[in-house]
């Protein structure tokens, strides 16, 4: 799959002079409920009312959907307010049921993208199809499975594709739900700049306090649009009650965010040059400590061999990272910043130096 300028089509068609925005709750739970808000949205920046019909729960028990009865739900939500429809879909059965219903925007959640048998059957279900099909990334921060699930559905003809950042799953605790690893999408836009990139907020944060944030945070990387689950009383709602927002919560969030310019002036273009080339001295000066760092620990392994001592000192690397992350906070540096930087750092030291007592 390469890059071209024709992934944008189905984007530009809208002709927005704002982001691309995808609402709704995040289930279908009555058909007055679908309505209300369908109605709420009509007449505001989302141009794609969403509705969970099948909701894949992490463990059983849970709400699963209302099932197929949503989608008429849809169906009449669409004719009433004019808003295209979308929900998600994770197999064939959902697919087929989808494209009968005349849903215009399918998505791939996350759970489905980590698994290339199902992302097969579905691109195989909609090849071919004119409808809009965004795949989220994988639960896991893997750049490879994520483009392998875009290029699947590319090769099976569909043209309308998009990608959805949810954030990533993780062991660690952080204020986000899913942590944004913004790096890997970033890396994603770099290769395929003009496939449209949309932010799910809602999923990456957990919580509907923080969803204006991440989403300035996503417009300022340039990203096309964006998705947040609407609900008319979030504290109740059947799924995920805590990330939702309101209506009128949304058309605010809608007016304070700002979207900026990709570029400026000939006076911003010469600021940029110069503080760019100042950039790339202290990148270049990082490589060089990095490397005097990596020096100091071969120096470390050999003396730890010619003594029979173990590469890993759990006490040392625990000084080590308590007294760089209070070091790093006077610096204006995050703790989650400083903990990833000097794990990488930590995790290099300990390979010069096994390469050196078992070499």
């Amino acid at each position: 799959m390469e890059n071209s300028k024709e992934m944008r089509n189905w984007l530009e068609a809208f002709k927005l002079d704002h982001p691309f925005v995808i609402a709704g709750p995040c289930s279908a739970e009555t058909e007055d409920q679908v309505l209300k808000i369908a109605h709420e949205l009509k007449d505001s920046d989302v141009s794609v009312f969403r509705a969970g019909i099948w909701k894949p729960r992490t463990r059983p028990g849970g709400f699963e959907g209302v099932g197929e009865i949503g989608l008429k739900w849809l169906q009449k939500a669409k004719a009433e307010t004019g808003l295209l429809m979308g929900t998600e879909v994770a197999t064939a059965a959902h697919c087929k049921l989808a494209l009968e219903h005349d849903i215009d925007v399918l998505w791939v959640g996350a759970r489905t993208t980590a698994n290339p048998f199902a992302v097969q059957e579905i691109a195989d279900t909609l090849k071919g199809t004119d409808k809009i099909v965004l795949i989220k990334n994988p639960v896991n921060p893997d750049m490879a499975l994520w483009l392998g699930g875009v290029e699947r559905l590319y090769m099976a003809g569909i043209k309308n594709l998009g990608v959805i950042h949810r954030g990533f799953s993780t062991y660690q605790k952080t204020k986000y739900r899913n942590i944004p690893e913004w790096q890997i999408a970033i890396e994603l836009q770099n290769k395929f700049p003009d496939l449209p990139l949309i932010i799910d907020p809602s999923h990456i944060t957990g919580n509907r306090e923080m969803i204006l944030e991440v989403t300035q945070e996503a417009l300022d990387l340039n990203y096309d649009g964006m998705i947040i689950e609407t609900h008319i009383d979030p504290d109740n709602a059947w799924s995920d009650a805590a990330q939702q927002v309101t209506p009128d919560t949304l058309k605010q969030i809608f007016k304070d965010l700002k979207v900026r310019k990709v570029s400026g002036d000939s006076d911003f273009e010469n600021k940029m040059t110069k503080l760019r080339a100042n950039i790339d001295v202290l990148d270049q000066n990082l490589l060089d400590l990095l490397g005097k760092r990596m020096a100091v620990a071969d120096e470390i392994g050999q003396v730890k061999k010619e003594n029979n001592v173990a590469v890993l000192q759990h006490s040392r690397w625990n000084e080590i990272q308590e007294k760089m992350v209070a070091a790093g906070a006077k610096k204006g540096l995050s703790e989650e910043f400083i903990t990833k930087l000097f794990k990488s750092i930590h995790q290099e030291s300990i390979e010069h130096q096994e390469k050196i007592i078992n070499g």
